[in-house]
């Protein structure tokens, strides 16, 4: 059975918790949103619909390399975001004005370490968000670009790489953190062959 994945870049849980203090007040101010949960918050570098039992393996070892070689960097997400657009919106995020080149540097890479452990990553053009509602249909969403652009804005330092199993379940999908790799620091070898 093939699992679904992804690869992302987690908010620091302190800024989980404030910026859940900013969403909490709104959650019922439009009842056919459907609010994404604080631990689930995370910025999508590349996702994996199927990712074959024994390919994991092979994914993993591959991305421990891709964040081998990546410096940690600079993160921030700030402003209302829409997809597909404000008029006809579906999602409902936080844009990433600082730390977006890297983090699409970082989804190129994570789609070719994919690619390479014969996993087929999605290859929709790479727009750094965090998501935090979704809607059924397409909505009007200019009202709610204007709540999310008053939020303050949040910073961290992208220090790891994580890769998440998204599962089903009767009340939508849950993730499970399957593997992190730190970024910038030597894949260690865990037969000490080098």
């Amino acid at each position: 059975m093939a699992k679904r994945m992804f690869t992302a870049v987690l908010p620091p849980p302190g800024i989980v918790q404030e910026l859940d203090s900013y969403v909490a007040p709104r959650r019922d101010a439009d009842p056919e949103l459907r609010w994404t949960r604080p631990e689930g918050w995370h910025l999508t570098t590349a996702f994996m619909g199927q990712v074959a039992l024994g390919r994991d393996e092979y994914l993993e070892d591959n991305l421990a390399e891709v964040a081998a070689r990546t410096r940690p960097f600079e993160v921030r997400v700030e402003g209302g975001i829409a997809f597909p657009n404000p008029m006809k919106a579906r999602v409902l995020g936080l844009a990433v004005p600082v730390g977006h080149d890297e983090l699409a540097a970082l989804s190129s890479s994570c789609r070719a370490a994919a690619s390479r452990a014969g996993v087929e990553a999605d290859g929709t053009r790479f727009v750094g968000h965090l998501t935090l509602a979704r809607h059924s249909r397409d909505v009007q969403a200019t009202r709610w670009l204007t709540v999310l652009d008053a939020f303050p804005g949040w910073s961290w330092r992208a220090e790891e790489l994580v890769l998440i199993e998204s599962r089903s379940s009767g009340y939508g999908f849950g993730y499970e953190v399957a593997a992190r790799f730190p970024l910038g620091q030597p894949v260690v070898d865990p037969y000490g062959d080098g």
